[in-house]
């Protein structure tokens, strides 16, 4: 090769380069935008979680990293106010938040219940790391999710362990797995009983979760006032109950196997027919009802980073992003949302 030559591969090589790194440099700020879009119209200010109609949701942007925000339900794109507090998952229904959280000066997680104005009523050490959590329609009941290792009979992998609370009476439930089960009309007793994904009735006695056993997964109907459970279907995951307590949405894996990702779909309770909805992406979370007709979840979008989408309950329509950078959507008030 002649000197001409390699001088030209060089500079072919080095205008390659650049070009890549340009490419780079767009696609950061294309993302950087994305990101910080909802930073350009937040502002810090006090958050009330007291029922009426706004979104509650945590924050992903850089500046306000697992902070509590508020959008108003009928323009949830537009300005959020961003609260102080953060918290790893967080929900709120009828004037009472959860929060699981780092406690403060540990390496270990906590529960916090909150006011309508988020100050703490009570905290309980968590043992796991926070996955879910829900509070029942009239703010009563609060329900968490934490992963655990430890179990002897899961070859040290983690398990899942649900915990309820009841705010009026400080009743404490730290798990399910001592409840009475039965499985198609049958009692049931197993060492692996795995729980996770809890969804209050208005009556603030039934509720809905999930159940795991011998490696399937059920959809199990517990009573608070008689420790019972008892499955009503099969692959159903991370139940939402819809404000009029008619139908579910969930999320069920695809084939049968999580491998293959996750479908987003709703269940009649009545009919059992199950309607796939319009978001095809693997949705990995519990979704939540904005009103009777839409429900909310969240999608990641790189590292840290989420946005909150909605889409239409009844499989029509097309996903909508709805809270850019967020994540652990929660309608403060879905009947004042009713359309």
């Amino acid at each position: 090769m002649t000197k001409r030559n390699t001088r030209l591969l060089t500079v072919i090589i080095i205008l390659g380069h650049l070009a890549a790194l340009a490419a780079l440099a767009a696609l950061a700020i294309l993302d950087a935008r994305a990101a910080g879009a909802s930073s350009r119209s937040a502002a810090t200010g006090t958050v009330s979680i007291a029922p009426g109609p706004r979104l509650l949701a945590r924050s992903t942007a850089a500046d306000s990293q697992g902070r509590l925000v508020a959008v108003p339900a009928n323009a949830p794109g537009g300005r959020r106010v961003v609260s102080t507090l953060s918290c790893s998952r967080l929900y709120a229904a009828g004037g009472t938040g959860l929060c699981l959280r780092l406690d403060p000066g540990l390496t270990t997680y906590q529960l916090v219940v909150l006011d309508r104005r988020l100050k703490p009523l009570r905290e309980i050490p968590l043992v796991g790391v926070p996955n879910r959590a829900r509070v029942s329609p009239s703010g009563r009941l609060v329900a968490w999710t934490v992963f655990v290792a430890g179990d002897s009979y899961n070859g040290g992998r983690f398990s899942t362990r649900v915990g309820i609370l009841d705010t009026r009476t400080q009743e404490l439930i730290p798990t399910l797995e001592n409840w009475k089960v039965t499985v198609s009309g049958n009692p049931y007793k197993a060492r692996d009983l795995n729980f996770w994904g809890v969804t209050f009735a208005a009556d603030d006695r039934r509720f809905y979760a999930t159940m795991s056993t011998s490696g399937h997964r059920y959809l199990v109907l517990g009573d608070l006032a008689t420790h019972r459970l008892r499955t009503v279907r099969d692959n159903v995951e991370c139940p939402s109950l819809s404000p009029d307590g008619t139908r579910i949405a969930f999320k069920s894996a695809v084939g049968g196997d999580p491998h293959h990702g996750w479908r987003l779909s709703v269940l009649d309770l009545a009919t059992h027919r199950v309607t796939p909805l319009a978001e095809t992406r693997s949705v990995d979370d519990q979704a939540a009802w904005l009103d009777e007709h839409s429900v909310a979840y969240s999608l990641p979008r790189g590292r840290g980073h989420a946005d909150v989408w909605s889409v239409p309950a009844d499989g029509t329509g097309t996903p909508r992003r709805i809270i850019p950078d967020a994540e652990s959507p929660a309608a403060l008030d879905p009947a004042l949302q009713k359309r």
